[in-house]
């Protein structure tokens, strides 16, 4: 059983720590983003986040405020299909021997289970803030701006069940061979396995920076934003004999680690108007992320002590976030009309994850978005928008703890102004993605064959207040 237990825990350490988190940064920060989801050109409070330098033409000086409080719900499914051994290499009676070693026999039919996984944020909270005064506006905000849920795996993960699967009935081998003893080989069939998974990831940001009119159609902003990582990651994996096989335990794996970590990201950005087109640019430098081990429990083989040390009490991880260019450009085709466009940029592949998995990208994540936004009435705005993710996707990137989907993803809401200083927006965003198949000929380390096809949903929900003092 030792040697199953070596190759789940090194395979539970490696891919834990993207467990909550993927590709995708927060961009929706603000009810007018799920409602429109191009907002890179807008001269409202939360262009703080999307268009900080348009601050400069806020119609009034003064203090500007927004309050932000969304729910999202997602889903992360696996559908499973691999082989298991269930014997082994036989010729003239005799077992068929490949450097020293019995050769097992796969099993005539996969192995097919769906995996659930739910992850949920019922409260995400983020604040808006600005003062302007002449040509000159100081701005900020505060959100979670990575992660921001628990995902849970209330029955594993495909990889792990796996490769115990194949462990298992590898470690049966020797007393099944050795003379006088004749153990049987321990088959699927002959034991449950019990696991779960949960993983937690927040990066809470604190952005200020100061944005300068430089004439009346030109500004720009410069600014930093202070990112902290807290993350929590909770697993198990057991194995136990059926009572009609003897009962007792064959594999028992645990892991309780908490992750914090802290990380500097430089902003810059600018803003143009021509007429009834504007411009705004905003890009985010590459910010160094690295967290630290805090490891309240750790059981494993004392075999795989070497082994084990990347995710030892104090250890450090890269866990970069990536740079990220915006641009947007909106159009008013009316004055209770309004169009807008945008294209975003991560520059993932420079940006370090952990074991360098940053490598198997084939390229960085672009983002397409629009929207377009009708005055109703003096006090009704309705919008919808639209957006498409692309991702440089490849099997060696995805994994069962850490994978991502292409999508796209709608938006509807509206803006109510409820007095000459004080608006509300209320937005939905949901996504549909693309799914994504995987096939190994040596899944999760066994040598056997086998596929997972990866599926995703998400739903989210928000309300903002914005006010004018």
């Amino acid at each position: 059983m030792r040697k199953i237990s070596l190759i789940g825990f090194v395979m539970l350490i490696v891919s834990i720590p993207t467990f909550a988190g993927g590709l995708l940064t927060n961009t929706n920060q603000h009810a007018a983003f799920l409602r429109m989801l191009s907002r890179g050109a807008t001269f409202e409070i939360d262009g703080a986040l999307s268009n900080p330098a348009g601050l400069a033409f806020l119609p009034n000086d003064g203090f500007h405020m927004g309050l932000s409080v969304q729910s999202a719900f997602q889903t992360r499914n696996i559908d499973a299909s691999f082989y298991t051994y269930n014997g082994i290499a036989m010729n003239n009676g005799s077992p068929v021997m490949v450097d020293g070693k019995p050769v097992p026999t796969k099993s005539d039919n996969p192995f097919n289970k769906y995996y659930k996984g739910k992850a949920a944020a019922p409260v995400i909270p983020s604040v808006f803030a600005a003062y302007k005064k002449g040509d000159w506006t100081i701005s900020g905000f505060f959100a979670i701006t990575g992660g921001g849920g628990k995902a849970s795996f209330d029955d594993g993960l495909p990889m792990f069940d796996a490769a115990a699967m194949a462990g298992i009935f590898q470690g049966s081998i020797p007393g099944h061979l050795t003379p006088g003893v004749q153990s049987p080989l321990v088959t699927p069939n002959m034991y449950d396995i019990n696991s779960a998974m949960d993983g937690k990831q927040y990066i809470y940001s604190l952005q200020l920076g100061l944005t300068y009119k430089i004439n009346d159609w030109l500004s720009a902003f410069a600014g930093g934003r202070m990112n902290y990582f807290t993350g929590g990651y909770k697993g198990f994996l057991n194995a136990h004999l059926k009572e009609a096989y003897g009962g007792g335990e064959l594999m028992n794996l645990e892991l309780d680690c908490d992750q914090t970590g802290w990380g500097l990201t430089p902003v810059l950005g600018v803003d143009a108007k021509f007429g009834k087109f504007n411009i705004g640019a905003k890009y985010e430098f590459k910010t160094n992320l690295n967290i630290e081990n805090k490891t309240n429990n750790l059981k494993y083989p004392d075999s795989a002590e070497s082994l084990v040390g990347s995710y030892k009490d104090g250890v450090n991880t890269p866990n970069d976030i990536p740079s990220m260019l915006s641009v947007a450009v909106a159009y008013e085709f009316l004055p209770v009309l309004r169009a807008s466009v945008e294209y975003h940029f991560y520059d993932d592949k420079k940006a370090g994850m952990a074991g360098d998995k940053q490598k198997y990208l084939t390229k960085g994540a672009n983002e397409y978005l629009m929207g377009i936004e009708w005055d109703v009435t003096r006090q009704l705005t309705l919008s919808c928008g639209g957006q498409i993710t692309d991702y440089g996707l490849s099997d060696d990137f995805q994994s069962d703890t850490s994978f991502s989907c292409d999508s796209y993803t709608l938006g509807v809401g509206a803006k109510v102004k409820l007095s000459e200083r004080a608006a509300l927006n209320v937005g939905y965003m949901w996504t549909t993605y693309e799914d994504y198949t995987k096939t190994s000929k040596n899944y999760s380390g066994t040598g056997l064959p086998g596929t997972n096809v990866y599926s995703r949903t998400n739903k989210v929900f928000g309300l903002s207040i914005d006010y004018r003092f």
